[in-house]
């Protein structure tokens, strides 16, 4: 045993250079000092320290830092001027330092930050299918936190991921080979850090080393937001869900500053829930239905943390709050579970900062605007509206791996409102910062989808749509749809009966805010604005084919791949499988099961009725709230009457 721990403080020493990575790693973890195990600990002290020797190990001759923030996941403490603190023990506790701005914490092989050390008194108290946590036994008496200096700057970047949500390891090689993949290739968007807002996988905790393994492959820290499918689903209260989560990756809520800004990683997935939900109403789900669930909601004990946390903290620090549920969310804004009931308490916290929230869970793109507001937000967490900026931060699982395969053998997976899956590039800048839309598979510099609403559409989609509600959807799988994207034709072939029933142009500005605007010439003719379908000025949501996103829906609403098979003889080969292994086929092709059939970010405009015959080019520019354009083009025609779409036969007989 003495040989196997020398041989493996030997091989810590040894520099680790993730792949990708321009300068080694570096490998350390807090230094951990216990004392009598008879004598029980009720206080523990240590050092906040500059490791100039990269050990983590603190020396006599390295120096502490002062005024850096400690926890123990409700005090919160600042150094002293020798770098020194002392924090209260808890029986379940994360004790963690809070990396200050021109600083760094190490990391281990998978370059996941060690900041911190996980106290369980008695380990996980029943018995977890992924681990749970073993007793950490007696509390120590000292733990040092080792950090190493950087430059000091105003600036950071950060590539933020929503909704990995990797189910299998199939999913992870999807994962792998469309957002990673485009990360280390897309010029000029390195990163100073990954931000995995949660559901980083799909229930299955034993994939989460995996997946940490890949993503190490950008060379940079990678922070985590526990989601609600990196549950211990067989945990028996809220206190140990997290905690196969904790053994793996570490603290369920913690901060870390980067720039000028302070991260604030909150846990707002209460599984399960109970009694304690219900002082909100619509809470019902949490106490009924025979089975857990999860809901909404920031847990008391992070209320305090987050409380004490900001009175250390400057109010010129940009607060960055980064959650797996949304505050609120467009998509859902009538349901109670799927957004956050203390909102309201939380506003009060941050009252009078600079804020901004970051979230993943919907599977769609939202950025909420100060001020926007939805019909349901009222009802469900008892705002008026939003008072600094939400951005949901779409999915890089898409719609959960659905959809056929692209030119890479990934997924398409577009998400619930159409957008590519892929990920969000967060540029920090003093209390300020810049949002970016990364799509899979796509150019660094594209925005939106751009396509035309017509009549044939619209007919299309709600037959289409009207079979999915009426049909179940074992059945399905068993039935050839009314109609699929060979019915639809081409789209973007006009008639003047379709201009005079009415034909829009549509522009689903994939990040699109209400300071956006999106505008249309034709043929290089009067810029015509556009306008978006949904002003967040309190109103309800549009859904429907009229408020469809035509060029996501008509992929989403006829997917081959379910009717792959092969005479290998494995049946879970035939078709594919999402979520939990649920098949997908072997069938006739069929719509997935959920389409972009309402939108907060889709813009359009009107063609004349007495539009002429002819090839049309329209080009739609979209102009971000920064000011930033970027431009697409398209091509449609208006001919008298539609042609034959297939090869005619007749001159040939």
């Amino acid at each position: 045993m003495r040989q196997y721990k020398l041989i493996r403080a030997l091989l810590s020493l040894i520099p680790f250079a993730a792949p990708g990575a321009g300068e080694p790693a570096w490998l350390a973890s807090p230094e951990v000092l216990r004392g009598n195990p008879a004598i029980p600990v009720e206080v523990i002290r240590g050092y906040v320290f500059e490791d100039t020797n990269g050990d983590g190990r603190r020396q006599t001759e390295e120096a502490g830092i002062p005024h850096v923030k400690v926890s123990n996941g409700i005090a919160v403490v600042l150094t002293d001027d020798s770098g020194y603190y002392e924090l209260p023990v808890r029986p379940d506790m994360n004790l963690m330092v809070v990396q200050p701005t021109g600083w760094q914490t190490p990391v281990d092989k998978r370059m996941v930050p060690q900041f911190s050390y996980i106290h369980k008194e008695g380990g996980s108290p029943v018995p977890l299918r992924f681990g749970g946590l073993e007793d950490s036994g007696p509390a120590p008496t000292v733990v040092n936190f080792p950090l190493r200096r950087k430059a000091d700057s105003e600036t950071a970047r950060a590539a933020v991921i929503g909704d990995s949500q990797t189910y299998s390891n199939a999913e992870i090689g999807y994962f792998r080979d469309s957002v990673l993949t485009d990360l280390l290739s897309y010029p000029g968007q390195d990163p100073d850090f990954l931000l995995y807002v949660g559901d980083v996988v799909g229930d299955d905790l034993d994939l989460l080393d995996r997946i940490l393994g890949v993503g190490a492959a950008a060379g940079k820290p990678q922070w985590l937001v526990h989601g609600n499918h990196d549950l211990d689903f067989d945990a028996t209260s809220d206190a140990d869900s997290s905690d196969t989560w904790r053994r793996i990756f570490g603290p369920n809520y913690y901060a870390f500053e980067e720039g000028n800004a302070l991260f604030v990683v909150l846990d707002n997935v209460v599984y399960p829930c109970g009694e304690d939900d219900l002082a909100m109403p619509g809470r019902d789900f949490c106490t009924e239905g025979g089975y857990p669930t999860y809901n909404g909601r920031v847990p008391e004990e992070q209320m305090q943390w987050l409380e004490n946390l900001l009175d250390k903290t400057p109010r010129d620090r940009l607060v960055v709050l980064v959650h797996h549920i949304p505050f609120v969310s467009f998509v859902d804004a009538n349901s109670t579970k799927h957004q956050t009931d203390n909102l309201l308490e939380i506003y009060r916290l941050v009252k009078d900062r600079e804020a901004l929230s970051l979230s993943g869970h919907t599977h769609t793109i939202e950025n909420h605007s100060p001020g926007q507001m939805f019909d349901g937000w009222d009802r469900s967490v008892g705002i008026d509206g939003i008072k600094f900026r939400h951005i949901i931060v779409g999915a890089a699982s898409g719609s959960w791996y659905q959809g056929d395969l692209n030119y890479r053998g990934v997924p398409m997976s577009f998400q619930r409102m159409g957008a590519p899956k892929g990920m969000m590039i967060l540029d920090f800048e003093g209390s300020g910062y810049r949002e970016h839309y990364l799509g899979a598979g796509t150019s660094p510099d594209k925005t939106m989808w751009v396509d035309l609403n017509t009549p044939r559409f619209r007919n299309w989609f709600d037959t289409l749509m009207e079979w999915m509600a009426q049909t179940p959807s074992q059945e399905r799988l068993e039935q050839v749809p009314p109609l699929s994207i060979n019915d639809l034709g081409d789209n973007r072939l006009l008639t003047p009966d379709d201009l005079e029933e009415g034909v829009w142009i549509t522009a689903n500005v994939w990040i699109g805010s209400a300071e956006n605007t999106v505008s249309v010439s034709l043929n290089g003719g009067e810029q015509i604005m556009m306008e978006r379908t949904q002003s967040g000025s309190g109103e309800s949501v549009n859904r429907g084919a009229e408020w469809a996103d035509p060029f996501a829906s008509q992929r989403q609403l006829g997917v081959a791949r379910g009717a792959l098979r092969s005479t290998s003889g494995i049946d879970r080969n035939q078709g594919y499988e999402v979520f939990r292994g649920s098949p997908m086929g072997s069938a006739f092709p069929q719509p997935m099961r959920s389409v972009a059939d309402r939108n907060m970010h889709l813009w359009r405009a009107r063609l004349p009725a007495s539009l002429p015959t002819g090839t049309y080019t329209a080009r739609i520019t979209n102009t971000d709230r920064h000011g930033k354009p970027s431009v697409e083009v398209m091509l449609f025609e208006v001919a008298p009457e539609r042609p034959p779409l297939r090869w005619r036969n007749e001159p040939w007989r």
